[in-house]
C-alpha cells in the first residue's frame, strides 16, 4: 500500500512494550507524535515506558495483556480503537526465549515460547484486521528475528516460533491480496543481535551465563526499521547489516553455513560464570521498563566482526562457486 497516515495522526499498538525493542519502538513512534498503545504483562513497566511517550509528545494508553490469551488480545485491539477512535498499526513483538540443548529445555517452557511467541502474534494479527480495515487500511509489522531464516544452537524454541511467524505473515499477506484486502500490509523485520534484556531474562538450561554473540547493535536501529516500514510498508527488512550478510550466507551455501554459524553461536553465546537453571520471564513478567541490556562494549565489535563476517562471506561464495565447479566437471 502506499504511505500511511502521517504517524502524527496514527494509532499503534506494541505488544511486548515494556522492555528492548519495544520500548525503544515505543518511543521513536511516541518522538513523531503518534499514539501508542503499550502492551504487555507488567503494567508497571508499561507506565513508565508511558510516561517516557508523553515527555516525548505523544500519547500512550497502557493496556497490560498476556499475548497468549486470545481474548485478552481482542480487548487490547477494541480498546485501542475505543480510546482513539481508530487504529492504523500493530507491532507483534512479544517473546520469550529458553535458552539450552533441545532436549533438557523442560516441555512446559517450550510450549510457553510457542504460545508467546507464534500463537501471540497470530492473536494479534486476528484481533488487529478488522480494526485496520474499519480505518481504511494498514500496517502489521511482525518482529521475527533473523532466526527466521537462520538457526543457533541451543535457541530450538525460539527458533521454531520464528521461522513459523515469518511463514505466518507470507501466508496472510497473501491472503488478504487475493481477496481484494491490499491496503492491509503485513510486514516483517529481521534483527541482528540486540542490546535488549533478551540474555538476561531468557530461561536458560545451559549451565552458563548468556551473552550476545557479536556484534550487538543498539534497539533504535530495530525500532527505526519498524517505524520505516509502518510509514511505508516493504515485505521484509533487515535490521542490523549482520543480519542481511548472514541472511544471504545461508541462502548461497546453507549447509556451509549452518556449520560455520552453529560453531560461531556455540563459542560466543556463553560467558565464563556458572549458572543455575532458570525459567526466567517465561512465566513471571519483570516489573521494571529496561530499554536496553547493557552490553554496550560489545557495540566496539561491530567494525571487526563486520570484517569477519565478511570475509566469512567470500569464504563462502569461493566454496560454493569451487562446489558448482567440481559438481561440472563430474557432470553432474
Amino acid at each position: 500500500m502506499p504511505l500511511t497516515r502521517n504517524l502524527a495522526d496514527a494509532v499503534v499498538v506494541v505488544t511486548g512494550a515494556s522492555s528492548g525493542i519495544g520500548t525503544a519502538t515505543a518511543y521513536a513512534l511516541a518522538s513523531r507524535g503518534a499514539a501508542v498503545v503499550l502492551a504487555a504483562r507488567s503494567d508497571p513497566a508499561l507506565r513508565q515506558v508511558a510516561q517516557r511517550c508523553r515527555e516525548l509528545g505523544g500519547r500512550a494508553l497502557v493496556v497490560p495483556t498476556d499475548v497468549t490469551d486470545p481474548a485478552a488480545v481482542q480487548r487490547l485491539a477494541a480498546r485501542a480503537a475505543e480510546e482513539f477512535g481508530h487504529l492504523d498499526g500493530w507491532v507483534n513483538n512479544a517473546a520469550v526465549a529458553a535458552v539450552g540443548l533441545f532436549d533438557e529445555i523442560p516441555v512446559e517452557e517450550f510450549r510457553r515460547v510457542l504460545e508467546v511467541n507464534l500463537l501471540g502474534t497470530a492473536y494479534g494479527i486476528r484481533a488487529a484486521l478488522p480494526h485496520l480495515a474499519a480505518a481504511g487500511g494498514g500496517v502489521i509489522v511482525n518482529n521475527a528475528s533473523v532466526l527466521a531464516e537462520v538457526a543457533m544452537p541451543y535457541q530450538s524454541a525460539y527458533n521454531a516460533t520464528k521461522h513459523g511467524i515469518r511463514g505466518l505473515a507470507d501466508t496472510i499477506r497473501q491472503e488478504l491480496r487475493v481477496t481484494g484486502r491490499g491496503d492491509i500490509s503485513v510486514c516483517t523485520v529481521l534483527p541482528a543481535t540486540i542490546d535488549t534484556p533478551y540474555y538476561r531474562h531468557a530461561a536458560n538450561h545451559s549451565g552458563r551465563e548468556l551473552t550476545p554473540p557479536p556484534p550487538v547493535y543498539p534497539p533504535e536501529v530495530v525500532a527505526h526499521t519498524i517505524v520505516r516500514m509502518l510509514r511505508r510498508p516493504r515485505r521484509e527488512a533487515y535490521a542490523g547489516g549482520a543480519a542481511r550478510l548472514i541472511g544471504l550466507q545461508w541462502r548461497v551455501a546453507p549447509a556451509l553455513a549452518e556449520r560455520v554459524l552453529g560453531w560461531y553461536a556455540h563459542r560466543t553465546q556463553f560467558g565464563p560464570a556458572a549458572r543455575l537453571d532458570s525459567s526466567g520471564n517465561v512465566f513471571t513478567p519483570d516489573a521494571a521498563a529496561e530499554h536496553e541490556g547493557g552490553w554496550h562494549g560489545r557495540r566496539r565489535h561491530l567494525v571487526r566482526m563486520g570484517t569477519a563476517l565478511g570475509l566469512a562471506a567470500a569464504g563462502t561464495a569461493v566454496g560454493t562457486v569451487a562446489a558448482m565447479t567440481r559438481r561440472g566437471r563430474a557432470g553432474f
